[in-house]
């Protein structure tokens, strides 16, 4: 694999990973927080080809296959999930 992909990937996977972090943090809302699971996931995308084609990496590969299960269920609780009622959040279903 050429040099500048793997760096192109590597970085692309370090900046949105800290992008998403800031905007999760700021607790802007479901909506915003959603899209930046979003912007996690393509990261663990990234990071996982990074991990896996970059030699001696192979742990930053797995761990972000790990990262893109949890990134998933951010997704689809955030961003995908039907909306719940009130009522039904109150009566714990």
């Amino acid at each position: 694999m050429a040099d500048w992909v793997l760096a192109a990937l590597q970085y692309y996977g370090a900046a949105t990973a800290t992008l998403a972090a800031l905007l999760v943090s700021l607790n802007l809302g479901r909506r915003v927080t959603g899209w930046a699971f979003v912007l996690f996931v393509t990261s663990s995308i990234t990071l996982i080809l990074w991990g896996f084609l970059s030699p001696d990496s192979d742990g930053i590969g797995y761990q972000n296959v790990a990262l893109l299960i949890i990134n998933a269920v951010g997704v689809w609780r955030y961003l995908l999930r039907p909306a719940r009622s009130c009522e039904a959040r109150r009566d714990g279903e």
